[in-house]
């Protein structure tokens, strides 16, 4: 057998020969880089974000006196460079996974549909280089979805993984943060929402452009409200699932159990229809939320939940 002698089989063969155990490369991260790179293609989605809280907040949230209060129980003196808070109230960008993150705005585009330095190739590759849009082959297109929800891009027809991603903030369950400092915040001011998917997604982050009018920013039919609603409540039982045991306090937990009990009296209104709500409200566990929602693709629910959904008047 002839064994070709490169540079890395060498140094490993010595290596071998010595006992020394050569490290893997890292794995880079995945980083993201910023609202910018969706505003090129995304531009009426772009201003609607403009127009949003989310947006907003960026200028604002840092000045008030609360989060200055709070900022201090983390030691920290300005929430821009506190790591608890910028894990939810900023987005940050980079050029490269080297480069040190810069803050550019408030919650943006990533914040819901992941960091995209590993996607954005692949969402906007529709077949080469001087292949447009419209030209894409279906086929093309089902593959170039799957390699970017792969490659971390949640996209929007994705209502699950962006209802974990809202509840990860609004519900206060992502793993980024400390339950025992976010106790302390929490007990100290720090806002707990009462989070309700419909409401805070159809309201002014709406931004719903899809052909044939792309131009129109559409509003869903019941069922699509409904379908909608039941997911937020999935989501919301596997977050307060997760959360509340963790986070101790008497704030929070009053928010919490709410959340967790509407959450259960959606499910249980549609559990005759879709079996897989029984299985998810025995254990409210992520794979049971994702099976949930995949069995109601597809189903008009809205007579077994129209009267839970909130009104229109209400939306954030």
């Amino acid at each position: 057998m002839q064994i070709r002698w490169t540079y890395r089989t060498l140094i490993a063969a010595i290596a071998g020969i010595a006992g020394i155990t050569l490290a893997s490369p890292a794995v880079a991260q995945s980083f993201a880089q910023g609202p910018e790179v969706c505003n090129e293609c995304h531009k009426a989605e772009f201003e609607v974000w403009q127009g949003s809280k989310h947006f907003k907040s960026f200028r604002e949230i840092a000045a008030k006196p609360l989060a200055k209060e709070l900022v201090a129980i983390v030691g920290a003196t300005d929430m821009r460079r506190a790591p608890v808070c910028m894990t939810c109230h900023f987005s940050e960008a980079r050029k490269a996974a080297a480069d040190r993150p810069r803050l550019v705005g408030g919650p943006s585009c990533e914040s819901c549909h992941g960091a995209s330095s590993d996607w954005l190739s692949v969402h906007n590759n529709y077949g080469g280089p001087t292949v447009k849009k419209e030209q894409e082959a279906p086929a093309a297109k089902q593959a170039r979805i799957q390699k970017a929800a792969q490659a971390g891009m949640i996209w929007s027809f994705d209502h699950y993984e962006i209802a974990e991603n809202c509840n990860s903030c609004h519900g206060l369950a992502s793993a980024k943060l400390d339950a025992a400092v976010m106790g302390k915040l929490v007990d100290a001011g720090h806002p707990v929402d009462d989070f309700e998917l419909v409401r805070y997604s159809q309201g002014t982050v709406r931004h719903r452009f899809y052909p044939p009018n792309v131009t129109q920013n559409a509003q869903m039919t019941p069922a699509e409200l409904s379908r909608l609603f039941l997911t937020g409540q999935a989501a919301a039982l596997v977050a307060v699932a997760q959360s509340a045991p963790k986070i101790q306090s008497a704030k929070f937990q009053a928010v919490a159990k709410p959340r967790g009990d509407k959450a259960r009296a959606a499910l249980d209104a549609v559990k005759g229809q879709v079996p897989e709500a029984g299985a998810l409200l025995g254990q409210p566990t992520e794979a049971n939320a994702k099976a949930f929602v995949k069995a109601i693709q597809g189903k008009d629910l809205s007579a077994a939940v129209s009267s839970m959904l909130p009104a229109p008047n209400t939306y954030k």
